[in-house]
């Protein structure tokens, strides 16, 4: 806490998240309070030894398949994958007084402000550590130096996973998302063959289609359009490419290339990060 008490005596303190300051932090400060909001809603390590206690952070284009590798991640450890995309997406869907400005802003392909931000992320981590959940793995966060300096000033990330994909398989991948409008599922309709070039492998991603009770309430999310695509990339190589070289330079960056769909990446990726996935096995035996 050394960290924030000067933290909080050189940065503006953000109205919106004033709460989460001490009494003495009428200061400049709008970093500290960020970083306070943060520190004071992460979970607490579990003496008890449930899950496995990592904090690792994933970085990639929008579309890339951060979640989708997230998500299993958390399955496989036992720790929550806290997603800024979801998050922002349920306040969409709250119709709080929020909605109708991240709407503008998502529909546009523009970077949601730090505040907001770490505003809902902060009151995510809280709702993790009343659960007593331990460890994480964030997605969609940081996304700008700012960001990662306010996150490196309360808590040490173990591991930061960079997943990269090229450019025109990134743009098919993301029109052909799909999402059942009833059950919530994501799919993708898209079939992704891109001819190696220059010794470079081919590059497969085969469609992952929706059962047929989801068929017919396929619906495409208001973003995903080429437009919007093509400027969420830009934004990105504008904003968080340093994001990249901060935890580079740090020693904490692992860099993955996804060779194609998902069980050929989810293996590989498994190597990468000297996991073994003992139910994936199961079910492959089977």
């Amino acid at each position: 806490m050394a960290v924030l008490s000067r933290l909080i005596l050189r940065y503006r303190t953000a109205p919106s998240i004033r709460s989460f300051c001490t009494k003495s932090s009428e200061i400049d400060l709008t970093r500290a309070a960020s970083a306070a909001a943060l520190s004071s809603a992460l979970p607490v390590e579990d003496s008890k030894g449930k899950g496995r206690n990592v904090q690792w952070v994933f970085l990639g284009c929008p579309g890339v398949g951060k979640g989708t590798y997230a998500a299993r991640l958390s399955n496989l450890l036992g720790v929550p994958h806290i997603a800024t995309g979801d998050l922002v997406r349920q306040e969409l869907s709250s119709h709080g007084p929020l909605s109708s400005k991240l709407a503008e802003i998502v529909n546009q392909g523009k970077l949601i402000s730090d505040e907001i931000i770490i505003n809902l992320l902060s009151k995510r981590l809280e709702e993790s550590q009343a659960k007593g959940e331990m460890g994480f793995i964030l997605d969609g966060f940081p996304r700008t130096v700012r960001q990662a300096e306010i996150l490196e000033g309360v808590t040490d990330i173990d591991l930061v996973i960079n997943l990269k994909l090229q450019e025109d398989a990134l743009i098919a991948k993301c029109l052909g998302r799909r999402i059942c409008s009833e059950c919530g599922g994501n799919y993708n309709v898209a079939c992704i063959d891109i001819k190696g070039e220059d010794g470079s492998p081919r590059m497969y991603m085969p469609p992952l289609l929706p059962p047929p009770n989801c068929e017919s309430k396929l619906i495409t999310r208001s973003d995903d359009t080429e437009e919007v695509v093509k400027e969420r990339l830009r934004v990105y190589n504008e904003m968080t490419r340093p994001v990249e070289e901060f935890y580079r330079t740090r020693g904490k960056l692992l860099e993955f290339d996804l060779p194609g769909g998902i069980p050929e990446s989810w293996t590989k990726l498994l190597q990468a990060l000297n996991l073994d996935d003992h139910e994936d096995k199961k079910s492959a035996a089977a």
